[in-house]
């Protein structure tokens, strides 16, 4: 077996680093034209994705003696593509892996750039002009892709789920649903507040990891709620080209389209702030008091407030969605809690400070909100949870 020379790749991904950095302008103008997302945010994504890719030595120690599949592919989501580049271009270089990639439609200008900018990577196959369906055939088709990401609604996964035999792994990225926060009545109920607004609202809540709704002990409902109100109050809606912009315009018809329904199944809860006018979105705020919050499939800037008494009926209401995505908590839980929580949700933060998710966090969910099928031997595996890219682009011994 030749040993790997990780300094060779790892110059190679620190000129990725250095090429998307060099671009940051282009990025920002892309982004505010194609989807309406804030320059300030589309600079701190690429800050990251740079950061992270400079210190992808990090992760050698995951590898082993894996060797590489060979290649790679994935279709790029419409939110941060320049963090998709860095997460798993930048594994697919550090594993030796080709990577062929599609991106959404709704970000015509971002493709054109990240594939001008992949040029110079000899393992990079951007493919632009076709749709994602052709590009998901295609790979099924071709005998070289051998791990694929992919991401939808459920019947997206279902649909690929009967080929999965085309590839040695594949992963499915389904709906969040309502990525929760909880508050438990020991919580800080400044941090709880900060972060439930931060995370529910930033690139106006565009990002599968923001968070739809917060339950919140009913001894600190009242402060934690009008803390939310104080901060929601305080985000600028505006030219995304306006550096001091929070949230632009939501320019995907989709996700206004799916705020809409939500307001309609949502339709006796209490409307604390917020209003759609076309693009633009000023962030919703609801709050219920009693029944239970429907299971959507949610995007944008919305927020449910709920407050809860006793914990464990919450618990149990919480686990009965079909969505296992995400779950930040504040404050102490017991075992019994923690291990639910585990169980159902493929990303559990425990008492979270964070704007930006950290890009060295595991990623991914449970349930209809992710699965990974995998070749072992003449046999499969079905896997969920949280995931690491680069420790996922190697075979082990």
């Amino acid at each position: 077996m030749l040993k790997v020379d990780y300094k060779e790749r790892l110059k190679e991904i620190k000129l990725l680093a250095d090429s998307l950095e060099s671009r940051t302008t282009e990025l920002q103008e892309a982004a505010a034209l194609d989807a309406g997302f804030p320059v300030k945010i589309t600079s701190v994504e690429v800050k990251l994705a740079v950061e992270y890719l400079q210190t992808m030595e990090e992760e050698i120690e995951w590898l082993g003696n894996g060797q590489p599949y060979g290649t790679v592919a994935a279709i790029f989501p419409y939110d941060a593509p320049s963090v998709m580049l860095a997460r798993l271009g930048g594994s697919a270089l550090l594993t030796g892996n080709r990577l062929r990639f599609s991106f959404s439609s709704q970000t015509p200008r971002t493709a054109a750039l990240i594939a001008a900018m992949s040029k110079p990577f000899e393992t990079f196959e951007p493919i632009m002009g076709q749709d994602n369906r052709g590009f998901g055939r295609g790979c099924v088709e071709d005998e070289a892709v051998r791990v694929l990401f992919i991401s939808g609604a459920s019947a997206v996964g279902e649909a690929y789920r009967v080929k999965h035999s085309a590839f040695d792994k594949l992963f499915f990225a389904g709906p969040g649903g309502m990525p929760t926060a909880v508050v438990f009545e020991d919580a800080d109920p400044q941090a709880a507040s900060r972060f439930i607004t931060r995370r529910a609202f930033i690139n106006g809540g565009q990002y599968c990891t923001t968070l739809k709704k917060a339950l919140i002990h009913r001894d600190l409902y009242q402060e934690v709620r009008e803390r939310i109100l104080e901060f929601t109050g305080n985000l600028r809606v505006g030219d995304p080209f306006d550096p001091e912009a929070d949230i632009g315009p939501i320019r995907v018809e989709r996700t206004r389209l799916i705020l809409e329904r939500a307001l309609d199944k949502c339709s006796w809860a209490r409307k604390l702030a917020g209003a759609i006018e076309g693009e633009r979105v000023f962030p919703l705020v609801l709050e219920m008091d009693g029944g239970e919050i429907p299971d959507l499939e949610l995007f944008g800037p919305f927020l449910l407030l709920k407050p809860f008494d006793d914990h464990k009926p919450m618990v149990q209401e919480l686990t009965q969605t079909k969505y296992g995505f995400l779950l930040a908590f504040f404050g102490s839980i017991d075992g019994e809690t923690e291990r639910v929580f585990q169980e159902h949700f493929g990303m559990v933060h425990d008492n979270p400070d964070f704007t930006f998710t950290p890009l060295r966090l595991p990623f991914g969910g449970k349930k209809e909100s992710g699965w990974i099928l995998e070749r072992q031997g003449d046999g499969w595996i079905e896997r969920d949870g949280a995931f690491l890219y680069s420790k996922e682009l190697v075979r082990n011994p």
